[in-house]
């Protein structure tokens, strides 16, 4: 996601650090799109809005292969990356393009599925993004979504400060007029555009081992508690120096505390276009 422009809709500030690459990354079908991946066959034409740099997309290709995906972003260079990540795996059946999610490049009914991972939750108009996407689906196609619940999600041992980070993260989202728990109103939003047979999971992605435990640290000191975005929470109002201080100490002692978790909660659904 980007910076709010003047072209298409606005985009919550996460921003494509290093770290917030490597945390994209991360994500694969098998994780994070569990949910769908019994719902998807051989031969389905599958849309991925918002897909970033493909390391899901490319799960979902093996999945229809030999149907073939298409993945969009607004974001050319994560368009880059997708198109070098699939051509390093060989998954010659997903291709990558650069599209705004409310006006997509494809004819009515085009598609028999379409995924998002974390996607509606920084787009402030939910209700045209889901129109658009129905309107590429072919009647009796599937929509998948995996939307976060920023606060179901915690950092443990809190040191009674850590919580007001993710505090933090949630009025900042809000602020920007995106929805920071937009995984427990899935279900809804997604009736409300005309979506039947709607099936709501929920799950959660844990970081509870050393390595996993130092990438949480990093996310946290070199993105969120980085000069930048200390500046924008400031703007916002989400923030003071003091809190960022406190925040960052206790994030120190988190990340060599035997103890030490950290929970992304997320809300799921696949739902049908009648």
């Amino acid at each position: 996601m980007t910076l709010p422009t003047d072209e298409g809709p606005d985009y919550t500030i996460v921003g494509y650090s290093e770290e917030m690459l490597e945390s994209l990354m991360r994500r694969n079908a098998h994780t994070n799109a569990a949910y769908l991946l019994p719902h998807l066959i051989p031969r389905q034409r599958l849309l991925d809005f918002g897909s970033g740099p493909g390391s899901i997309s490319v799960g979902l290709a093996q999945a229809v292969d030999p149907g073939r995906v298409y993945g969009i972003d607004r974001e050319e260079s994560q368009v880059d990356l997708a198109r070098a990540l699939a051509a390093s795996q060989q998954q010659e059946n997903a291709e990558f393009l650069v599209a705004d999610v409310t006006s997509l490049p494809f004819e009515d009914g085009f598609f028999d599925v379409a995924h998002c991972h974390d996607v509606l939750m920084h787009i402030p108009d939910t209700e045209a993004v889901l129109a658009e996407v129905n309107r590429v689906l072919k009647p009796g196609g599937a929509i998948g979504c995996r939307e976060m619940i920023v606060r179901s999600s915690f950092t443990y041992p809190d040191y009674g400060v850590i919580g007001r980070a993710w505090d933090m993260f949630e009025d900042m989202i809000a602020t920007d007029d995106g929805h920071p728990n937009m995984g427990k109103e899935l279900k809804t939003q997604l009736a409300r555009a005309g979506f039947i047979n709607t099936r709501a999971t929920a799950s959660f992605d844990v970081y509870s081992t050393q390595e996993e435990v130092d990438f949480i640290y990093g996310i946290a000191t070199q993105w969120f508690l980085s000069e930048e975005m200390f500046e924008t929470a400031t703007q916002y109002g989400a923030s003071t120096e003091e809190l960022s201080e406190a925040i960052g100490a206790a994030y120190l002692r988190w990340k060599d505390d035997a103890g030490a978790v950290c929970v992304l909660a997320f809300g799921e659904a696949v739902a049908y276009k009648p």
